[in-house]
């Protein structure tokens, strides 16, 4: 796979484009709800030189009750613009802790039209393991000009969801843990019903890292656990999570297998476990 095929950078690639004039780096760390210190604070004790925080929460349509949805053109345009980024740069995206957002963003750029955007393997925690340096504080960037175009196939929403009970035209996956998608362990956001999407199945997204290295498996490796679930990766597929975040890793991981038009289910647990929502299954896969 080439640099231009693969959406992963190296720590080794970064280190020797850290003062490139087009290349962003956002820190686009995310934790579930309730857990401290938030992703901010952390941004501001240690970051790659030069990064901005990249706020899923912030950067999210606010007219909504649901956990970060997709913002509309316009937001996604001004928000990415005020971080500094215009439409010429090349983003790297990385996380602090495993991976969780820096896929999700990723996606985003995608979505909107932007190309020019990659994931840092291994994120903060391999860049700090190899004692690169790191900077402390605020980063406060010139804004950028930057023009987005959503393409909404990268999306889906719940009626196309349940559309898909009947049809099964789409293959669901689910990157929650098995607990919760089995719906023995409770859900992080108070209120929703446990268990699943009827007929999705359940790869949990940090099976797909190196604990250790926290750099992502080979493609091998990777192949290897989405056949041994059941997938065909030449049908289409849906990444479903507990709020459309980490559902993007399994995204990231199909894309590097070369999976082309795969979907996001925005809303995903967070919406479809709601009490009055549609029919939820148990048990495993």
């Amino acid at each position: 796979m080439t640099m231009i095929d693969d959406p992963l950078v190296t720590t080794d690639w970064l280190a020797a484009h850290l003062d490139d004039s087009n290349v962003r780096i956002i820190d686009a760390s995310f934790k579930l709800p309730g857990v401290l210190p938030l992703p901010i604070d952390d941004y501001l004790a240690a970051h790659i030189p030069g990064a901005v925080f990249f706020d899923v929460d912030a950067v999210s349509d606010h007219s909504v009750s649901l956990p970060h949805m997709y913002p509309d053109e316009k937001q996604f345009a001004r928000d990415v613009a005020a971080l500094g980024i215009s439409s010429g740069d090349t983003v790297v995206a990385y996380d602090s802790g495993g991976w969780v957002a820096a896929p999700r963003a990723w996606w985003m750029f995608l979505s909107f039209g932007h190309r020019q955007v990659r994931v840092l393997d291994g994120g903060l925690k391999k860049w700090e393991a190899e004692g690169r340096p790191t900077n402390s504080g605020k980063v406060t960037p010139k804004p950028g000009k930057f023009q987005a175009k959503l393409d909404p196939s990268f999306i889906r929403s719940k009626q196309q969801l349940v559309g898909n009970l009947d049809t099964r035209a789409e293959q669901v996956i689910d990157a929650r843990p098995r607990p919760r998608f089995e719906g023995t362990g409770a859900e992080p956001r108070p209120g929703l019903r446990g268990g699943h999407v009827p007929g999705s199945r359940n790869i949990p997204y940090a099976e797909l890292f190196d604990p250790k290295t926290g750099a992502m498996k080979s493609l091998d490796e990777l192949r290897r656990i989405f056949t041994g679930a059941g997938i065909e990766l030449t049908r289409p597929i849906v990444t479903t999570c507990g709020s459309g975040v980490s559902a993007a890793v399994l995204t990231l991981a199909l894309y590097r297998l070369g999976v082309r038009g795969s979907a996001l289910y925005d809303g995903s647990w967070a919406e479809w476990g709601m009490p009055d929502g549609p029919p939820v299954a148990t048990g495993p896969a």
